[in-house]
């Protein structure tokens, strides 16, 4: 499995919010509860994104993608000088007005609010809640307004979204999880593979033959008991060749990657199962308890155990 796969794996939580918007300008929506990741496209119409209050918009057209990796809320709206007229909280939808807001749920079919009248924008709004540290690991590869331009592979896919979404059938939620990470992976490989911009760290990284096969060998492995020579022979490069390499592209040097991520799934694996620390220790990597609770608290700052408590 490659890296971004198996991030966005271990990280995805099930049952994705999906939802159709279709609302007739003027118009404007805030999200006060950001999730960790949310996906925006504009089927048909024009929108604006600004995060926080105060940020600056951008506009997306017909067919563009908006990934949001912001928590600290966002507005959509079919244009910046739009005042808000709906806050959506808690999974909420409030009509602003007053010293109260009221709570305005228009309904047109499964998944699908707004007006529905002529000449509405037409939008996919997938929501995202990743799990634990590797999700954080994910987030830190995107920035926090990354607009994709319309294309024919990512239209064919937020078309079939849009079909799917107002459906409402046995194993829905299914295809919608599995059609909205479609479009989460094609609009990353867009954008990724847009012109102008230097291409982000991680993605070149990954596309560098030698160096994407040895973090593809760490996130299968990360257990073993790696070292710089290893795997500098693994590729067919010199010790110093590659860890100068590596650490050009990633950031890094290698065994400080390596460590990073068994950080992560150690963290996870402590919040999520009830393995004891000398059995979490064994899966990343460490066949010493002891030596994995002093590299555990030099990352965390806090022992295995203590961190497990706090965390849950």
């Amino acid at each position: 499995m490659d890296v971004l796969s198996d991030l966005l794996h271990r990280a995805r939580a099930r049952n994705a919010l999906v939802r159709k918007l279709v609302q007739r300008p003027p118009w404007s929506l805030g999200f006060a509860d950001a999730p960790a990741l949310t996906v925006v496209a504009t089927l048909g119409g024009h929108a604006s994104v600004r995060l926080g209050k105060d940020g600056a918009s951008v506009q997306l057209a017909a067919g563009d993608i908006a990934l949001i990796s912001a928590t600290t809320g966002y507005t959509i709206a079919d244009s910046p000088s739009t005042p808000p007229q709906v806050v959506i909280q808690g999974q909420k939808k409030y009509v602003v007005g007053g010293e109260e807001a009221t709570a305005a749920n228009r309904s047109l079919a499964p998944r699908t609010y707004g007006d529905g009248l002529p000449g509405a924008t037409v939008m996919i709004r997938g929501a995202y809640e990743l799990r634990g540290d590797v999700g954080d690991r994910l987030l830190d590869m995107l920035p926090p307004l990354a607009v994709v331009p319309a294309g024919p592979r990512t239209r064919a896919a937020l078309d079939l979204l849009a079909t799917e979404v107002a459906r409402d059938e046995p194993g829905q939620d299914a295809i919608l999880d599995r059609l909205l990470d479609l479009v989460l992976v094609l609009a990353l490989r867009a954008w990724c593979a847009r012109p102008g911009p230097a291409r982000p760290a991680w993605h070149r990284a990954l596309a560098d033959p030698a160096i994407g096969d040895v973090l593809r060998l760490l996130h299968e492995d990360p257990a073993h008991r790696w070292t710089v020579a290893e795997l500098a022979a693994k590729v067919g490069m010199s010790r110093a060749a590659f860890a100068a390499r590596f650490t050009g592209l990633v950031g890094e040097p290698p065994l400080t990657y390596l460590t990073g991520w068994r950080m992560a799934l150690a963290a996870d694996l402590l919040r999520d199962t009830e393995a004891t620390v000398a059995t979490v220790a064994r899966q990343v990597g460490y066949e010493d308890a002891f030596a994995f609770s002093v590299a555990f608290k030099r990352a965390r700052a806090l022992s295995p155990s203590a961190w497990r408590r706090q965390a849950r």
